[in-house]
């Protein structure tokens, strides 16, 4: 055992400020409520808390294609009519929409990832929490289910130049087929994904039969769950799996996508998991003491998300949480109990026993396919993105220098996020 782990927790408010439209079920808001309940109560007194840097251009097209990268650069919403092609070929539109600073939203989330991989590379910590990455969905050269770049696919090869074999752990209701994607062919990461499938639900991947190809063959776990699962079912199916592929895998790191929207009652989601019962999950994948990246996901009913988020904050910090919600920015949403617990799903659970059971063999029959861990010739590291200095004369004094580049990427204590615009005040979802 680690004496304390040390924990770093990268968060930005711009991130919480953008708004993908008002029909839309992602609210990015719900970071900010999740920041303030963590403020509120005085986890952050425990964690070093970083702003993440904004991922640069050429740190992004370390895995999606660099015309994709360029054109979520230059796009905005007065100019999408003119691309019209364009739109259709990177899949933006209802899903995915244009909107105001779309790209300085990607380049912050995905920075979080990549800064809190770095650290863990550099040995600076044991865990890192990015609540806003964990954008599974985003291809190459595509968007997909409200991802634009993938963060975990840019942290992961990140850890990459340190260790020899990554694990990745999915719990999001939705599968996480784009992290699986990119990693396919290889026996350097494993992806393991808990989901819905079946019924056309999106993405509509992730059945037990897909299990890689090539130098990846067997190294891709997918876990196809039907309608309400509970708590009981899906933690004793997750740790038995997770056991045995940490056993057999043996990896260096693990990264955790921590989606909420498996909770109960959540907008998009048709799992009956409690709070308690997801976090769970993050409680037994700590007590492996590899080092660990914790990310956000799915989500949509944000008041669950933030108190889901909160408790698994405290969950890596080892620290219990009173019921009773603290004062705080964002008190009004958690009315009329103002408690992290949440009511318990009443959705039918249609995992048969019989039908878990198969699941589970299927999964650690192929997981016997592994003789041993795969070994690896590391080569020399490359070296971290050059990071270009903020040179001052070097800027145009017409041009807007936002806050984000002039701060120092520690906060100080007296810095939190205290005026978050609640760009959502009126939604009642």
């Amino acid at each position: 055992m680690r004496s304390k782990d040390r924990i770093a927790y990268f968060y930005d408010g711009d991130v919480g400020s953008v708004y993908f439209g008002a029909k839309h079920p992602m609210k990015p808001h719900r970071l900010c409520m999740t920041h303030h309940l963590v403020l509120s109560y005085d986890l952050h007194k425990k964690m070093e808390i970083y702003r993440p840097h904004k991922a640069y251009p050429v740190e992004l097209a370390q895995f999606h294609s660099a015309d994709y990268v360029e054109f979520l650069h230059r796009i905005t919403p007065d100019t999408q009519h003119l691309f019209s092609n364009e739109l259709a070929k990177y899949n933006l539109g209802e899903d995915c929409p244009v909107f105001d600073n779309l790209f300085e939203f990607c380049q912050i989330y995905a920075g979080g990832t990549i800064d809190a991989a770095r650290r863990l590379n550099n040995q600076l910590c044991d865990i890192a929490i990015n609540w806003a990455g964990g954008l599974h969905h985003a291809k190459k050269c595509e968007a997909s289910g409200f991802c634009y770049i993938n963060d975990l696919v840019l942290g992961i090869l990140e850890l990459l130049k340190y260790h020899a074999r990554v694990l990745y752990i999915d719990i999001d209701v939705h599968h996480g087929d784009g992290v699986e994607e990119a990693f396919y062919f290889t026996d350097r990461v494993m992806t393991v994904s808990f989901h819905k499938y079946g019924d056309m639900f999106f993405p509509g991947t992730g059945d037990a039969k897909e299990i890689g190809e090539r130098e990846g063959k067997f190294y891709a776990i997918n876990v196809p769950l039907k309608d309400g699962i509970d708590d009981l079912s899906f933690s004793r199916l997750f740790k038995t799996i997770i056991s045995k592929v940490v056993e057999t895998y043996q990896p260096g790191v693990i990264v955790l996508q921590c989606g909420a929207d498996s909770l109960a009652g959540d907008r998009l989601g048709c799992f009956n998991l409690s709070i308690d019962g997801h976090a769970e999950c993050v409680s037994f994948v700590k007590r492996f003491n590899l080092p660990l990246l914790v990310t956000g996901g799915g989500g949509y009913t944000k008041e669950n998300v933030a108190r889901c988020w909160t408790v698994e904050t405290g969950v890596l910090l080892d620290t219990e949480l009173p019921n009773e919600i603290p004062e705080n920015d964002y008190i009004k949403y958690f009315a009329p109990e103002f408690s992290l617990k949440i009511p318990n799903g009443q959705i039918e659970n249609l995992n048969s026993k019989s039908y878990l059971s198969t699941i589970k063999m299927q999964v650690l029959e192929n997981l016997r396919c592994i003789q041993h861990a795969p070994s690896v010739q590391m080569q020399e590291v490359p070296p971290d993105f050059y990071i270009p200095e903020f040179d001052e004369d070097e800027q145009n004094p017409d041009e807007r220098i936002d806050q984000h580049t002039q701060d120092k990427h520690i906060q100080r204590d007296d810095e939190y996020y205290e005026g978050d615009n609640d760009n959502d005040q009126m939604d009642v979802s």
